[in-house]
């Protein structure tokens, strides 16, 4: 069965979903309200790297590297005492839904615990089971799937506070769910573009999910893109050092053993 397939087959769940979290993360002053990594599937913590032209706003910046083939899931801390919702999207599409995602409120969202952290590793594909991520070329992409490439390598979050104001018990918010036909009628192919990564939709794994209240804040919101990019993308963007590992057989300059002469000084 294809991505398209699939997820015609599943009926639109509710916007609000909370996974069991992961052990609590710890605080320290300073620190941001909330920490966005992307974390093999060895639990290795992928470095980032600042991007060279950081934007005055509320978004944050940073490359990572992909790896081909390579699982990955996206580790969220709450170092907050509040509860906080998070949109999450992946090459432009929201990580529960599947629809194109702009990263508003009404989307289909995961809640996280105060000071508590959550790993996000894939599609969500029904309310106890998930679809991993995987790094992997843009065709075999589930945004390409859907004929999607206008957010391609990157990973968006967005976290919206929790609105503090009495709520009514066992209501739920909805959100009008994209037809399929609005998606794919928009399809976007760039025939010659450079080779860049995408995400895949991989083996599916057990996550039960559980619906619960929240109504976030809608003037309370933090941005987070993550770009990965292949190694050679990175050097040639300037991201990352691209000088070839020096060779011990082979040194550059050889002084016979004697010391060399001090550079020449200018002036």
């Amino acid at each position: 069965m294809n991505p398209k397939q699939l997820f015609n087959a599943i009926k639109p769940a509710m916007v609000i979903l909370f996974t069991l979290p992961t052990a609590p993360a710890g605080t320290h002053p300073g620190a941001d309200d909330v920490t966005i990594e992307v974390v093999s599937d060895h639990g290795k913590i992928l470095p980032q790297y600042p991007a060279s032209r950081e934007r005055r706003s509320a978004a944050h910046r940073r490359y990572i590297e992909a790896r081909r083939h390579e699982r990955y899931g996206i580790r969220v801390r709450n170092r907050t005492n509040r509860r906080i919702g998070l949109v999450i999207a992946v090459d432009g599409r929201n990580i529960i839904s599947g629809d194109e995602s702009h990263l508003k409120p009404d989307e289909r969202m995961y809640i996280l615990g105060a000071y508590e952290q959550a790993v996000y590793k894939g599609w969500r594909t029904d309310q106890d089971r998930i679809h991993k991520f995987y790094f992997t070329d843009v065709e075999d992409s589930y945004a390409d799937a859907w004929g999607d490439r206008s957010a391609m390598g990157v990973i968006a979050v967005a976290t919206y506070r929790e609105r503090q104001r009495p709520v009514l018990k066992h209501k739920f918010s909805e959100g009008r769910p994209r037809s399929r036909d609005e998606t794919t009628s928009r399809a976007k192919r760039y025939p010659g573009a450079a080779p860049q990564p995408g995400t895949g939709l991989g083996e599916e794994e057990w996550s039960p999910a559980y619906l619960v209240h929240f109504e976030p804040d809608r003037g309370q919101v933090a941005k987070y893109f993550i770009k990965y990019e292949w190694r050679q993308a990175l050097y040639e963007k300037g991201v990352v050092a691209c000088g070839l590992p020096k060779n011990r057989f082979w040194p550059e300059s050889d002084h016979g053993g004697y010391a060399p002469h001090p550079p020449r000084r200018e002036g």
